[in-house]
């Protein structure tokens, strides 16, 4: 017996080593540099251990708009791509006609670059010396006057964004949610219809509740996914995000990293660790408030 335990050991060796090596050790380390007072990346020195870091990046009018767009573009996309996905999912479950094509359809975005994707956005919303851009062709037969959504006012850009994230991470989640969907216990159905139970009752009562632990799972990682948002932003504002006004938090720790503000991994340490702990406390906001309202399995 104890053989066979040590040669389970000696398996899940080479993982935890690599586990170890490029996940705990980094993490540490992360945490030392938050701490490290006036760091110098050249000569690997700094004059003392605080909070002084922590202080800086509280205070950056960068980060403190990176935290801004990074809150709104939580609060914005996660609601609304999960309610779209369920409202989809739920209306590719009931056809019965070219279902499979239709998931096809909804799912290729989710395979297609997000690079390649921004850059398709940009074009639709950007204005030119030539053109007003396809958004603004389709505003325009309503009587609304062009906007520049990439270089204008901030409620624009913040659209666009939100827009673009939604579209990126709907066809997951319509995935996940119809497979959910057809492990919902027909006969339960059936017995609700024979009772004479109505299609809404049904799905509120029977359908949604059986769902919800791939809900709760989609909330849950689409909130960590927003926070950890940058290629997005990029695809479509390019790199100098700090101009554009339209930063996220990742963003503001690459920058701190390897931007033209770069060289202060003290300052990104600090940034990242208060993105963790804000992660962390929504996450366990989560998990409290879905005590009793998401059935176990």
């Amino acid at each position: 017996m104890e053989q066979r335990h040590l040669k389970g050991y000696l398996y899940l060796l080479p993982a935890v080593l690599f586990l170890g090596v490029f996940l705990v050790y980094p993490l540490f380390d992360v945490v030392t540099y938050s701490f490290e007072e006036g760091y110098n990346f050249a000569s690997q020195t700094y004059r003392g251990i605080g909070l002084y870091n922590y202080r800086y990046v509280l205070r950056d009018p960068y980060f403190l708009q990176a935290l801004k767009n990074t809150l709104l573009l939580v609060i914005i996309t996660v609601p609304l791509s999960t309610g779209l996905a369920l409202v989809i999912s739920v209306a590719l479950h009931s056809i019965t006609v070219l279902k499979d094509f239709f998931q096809t359809i909804f799912f290729l975005p989710y395979v297609t670059n997000t690079l390649a994707v921004g850059l398709v956005f940009m074009i639709l919303f950007a204005r030119t010396p030539y053109s007003d851009g396809l958004m603004n062709l389709l505003l325009g037969i309503f009587g609304i006057a062009p906007i520049d959504f990439i270089e204008g006012p901030y409620a624009a850009k913040l659209f666009v964004l939100s827009f673009y994230t939604i579209w990126i991470v709907l066809p997951f989640k319509i995935l996940i949610l119809t497979s959910a969907l057809a492990g919902v216990d027909e006969n339960l159905i059936k017995a609700a219809r024979i009772d004479g139970t109505g299609p809404m009752r049904i799905f509120f009562k029977i359908t949604l509740p059986m769902i919800s632990p791939m809900i709760f799972y989609l909330v849950i990682t689409g909130f960590i996914g927003a926070f950890k948002a940058y290629s997005d932003a990029v695809a479509i504002f390019g790199v100098n995000l700090n101009a554009a006004g339209m930063n996220t938090i990742v963003g503001y720790v690459y920058d701190m990293l390897y931007g033209d503000s770069g060289g202060f991994p003290s300052y990104a340490s600090a940034a990242a660790i208060l993105l963790f702990l804000i992660v962390l406390t929504i996450t366990l906001i989560n998990l409290l408030a879905s005590r009793g309202r998401v059935r176990s399995n």
